[in-house]
């Protein structure tokens, strides 16, 4: 077992995140600066709550200590009694740190988080109201959120559509993305296998044909990002975060699913993901941000090495021919604790580091709305599931 792994994970993620536990105002503290400065009344991201309460429900199936199930549950009351919107349906983008509503706006990418979270919540305690909720989002996106080319994404909080500057980037606006296809099939993942739910796998499936018909560039074997509402790329980019991350989230839905047609489809499009990655922007045992019109960001990112070592781990478990991937994750893992990983009491994982490992700019916080234990701490959980030995 992973030892050095699980302690990483049980001495350090887990008691930073306790310690952000708000006991006045319910849920957890929105921002931790650069200089481990606790804002107590910043902005409390729903994204970063919902992904909060995963962490500490997966803790908790993995681990077995009831403590951690009592974290879960203070981030779960936070979601129904503060994000939940009970006029509109769905759930608020953020509050404020009190709990009234800070920015209205729906945005499937978030609700998605929700339904992920509360299945995860559902899974560790076994609070049926956790799973109808998540359910009553499904519904939400289903009927409010979809049109027959895929998943649309910003919208006000009666649902009426709005710009979708918050999922996008490098200069455009984008009406659909594949971040929020990933993650709308990812929380999908995750209610079908505590479910088992038909709708849900047949929603799978869709999600699956959009990717592989419409996200999946065959020629240059990477995903397009950004896309207008017919799902055609209008940018020329290459996230290589999202797709050694997609190279093994999708598998292991099709796993969860267990349909045999979809997971032949997708296993000769995952090895190219991660052949990709690992020939284009892997280097000085991390992963490059991306590339943006041919100009690449060397930027190494906290979350895209977190997914470089699960996408690079799935890829050697796949096919244990290709021992460099194993490597890989284990010198990405090396990489992680050298220059990531915030050797100050009282930090956790640095948001990146340069090309030379040096931390990037004092304006990017421990803590804030899209910083949180879902990526570093997912890494630790699955890399102790695997049971495969990357120290």
């Amino acid at each position: 077992m992973n030892e050095e792994i699980r302690k990483h994970l049980t001495q350090d993620i887990i008691p930073f995140w306790e310690g952000l536990k708000d006991e006045e105002y319910g849920g957890f503290y929105g921002r931790l600066t650069m200089e481990l400065e606790l804002e107590k009344e910043a902005v409390k991201g729903v994204i970063l709550n919902s992904r909060i309460l995963w962490f500490f429900s997966n803790a908790y199936l993995l681990v077995k200590d009831k403590e951690l199930l009592t974290y879960a549950g203070h981030a779960y009351h936070y979601l129904m009694d503060h994000c939940l919107d009970r006029e509109e349906g769905g759930v608020f983008w953020s509050t404020r740190y009190d709990g009234s509503a800070e920015d209205t706006t729906k945005h499937t990418y978030n609700l998605a988080f929700s339904i992920y979270a509360l299945s995860s919540y559902y899974d560790a305690s076994k609070e049926e109201e956790a799973l109808k909720t998540a359910f009553e989002i499904y519904r939400i996106i289903e009927t409010r959120c979809t049109d027959s080319v895929g998943y649309l994404e910003s919208f006000h909080r009666d649902f009426t559509p709005e710009s979708n500057d918050k999922l996008s980037e490098n200069g455009i606006i984008a009406e659909k993305t594949m971040n929020t296809l990933l993650h709308v099939f990812e929380a999908y993942t995750e209610l079908y296998r505590v479910s088992k739910e038909e709708k849900v796998a047949d929603r799978m499936r869709f999600l699956l044909d959009v990717f592989l018909e419409k996200v999946y560039n065959q020629e240059l074997k990477r995903q397009e990002v950004f896309f207008d509402v017919n799902m055609n790329s209008i940018l020329d980019l290459h996230s290589y975060g999202h797709d050694i991350e997609t190279a093994w989230l999708m598998e292991r839905g099709c796993e969860v699913l267990g349909d045999e047609k979809y997971r032949k489809a997708i296993r000769p499009v995952m090895a190219a993901l991660a052949d990709t990655i690992y020939k284009t922007a892997y280097h000085k045992s991390s992963v490059w941000n991306e590339c943006c019109k041919g100009e690449i960001d060397k930027t190494r990112v906290w979350w895209v090495q977190a997914e470089a070592v699960l996408g690079f781990l799935n890829a050697y478990e796949k096919d244990p021919g290709h021992t460099e991937y194993l490597q890989a994750a284990k010198d990405i893992w090396g990489y992680i604790k050298e220059y990531i990983i915030d050797k100050r009491p009282g930090s956790e994982w640095l948001s990146e580091v340069d090309d030379n490992g040096m931390p990037t700019s004092k304006n990017k916080e421990i803590v804030e709305p899209w910083k949180c234990p879902y990526h570093n701490g997912r890494m630790c959980i699955e890399v102790l599931r695997r049971e495969i030995e990357l120290c």
